[in-house]
């Protein structure tokens, strides 16, 4: 299974990952925010159905994915602009939208103010 993670990663947390990686470690794939509110900011409901109904199914053509969602194909193209900016979905060498991956794990942690 090609699983992701979604998470929160501080600056440093994210150095470490590298520095491990650099270093032969497997790290596994990650998509990591700054803070919480960037998430939730980037990863809203609408987005998070665009990147469920990609979720395992390769490259596809922005109108698929409105087909998926049922959504009409102009709020998708702006939705999956974000993502795309946001480095959650990438592009495949014929200009399809792709989510490289099976499963989505999501993992962070709240802590009282």
């Amino acid at each position: 299974m090609n699983t992701v993670t979604i998470g929160v990663a501080s600056l440093d947390a994210t150095k470490g990952r590298m520095r491990r990686a650099f270093r032969g470690e497997k790290q596994g794939a990650f998509i990591g925010f700054a803070s919480l509110e960037l998430l939730w900011k980037v990863l809203t409901p609408k987005r998070w159905e665009i990147v469920r109904a990609m979720t395992g199914t390769g490259p596809v053509a922005i109108r698929e994915v409105a087909r998926r969602v049922d959504r009409d194909v102009k709020s998708v193209h702006g939705d999956v602009q974000a993502l795309l900016k946001a480095g959650v979905l990438d592009r495949a060498g014929d200009g399809r939208i792709v989510f490289p991956y099976d499963e989505i794990h999501v993992d962070f942690v709240v802590r009282a103010a």
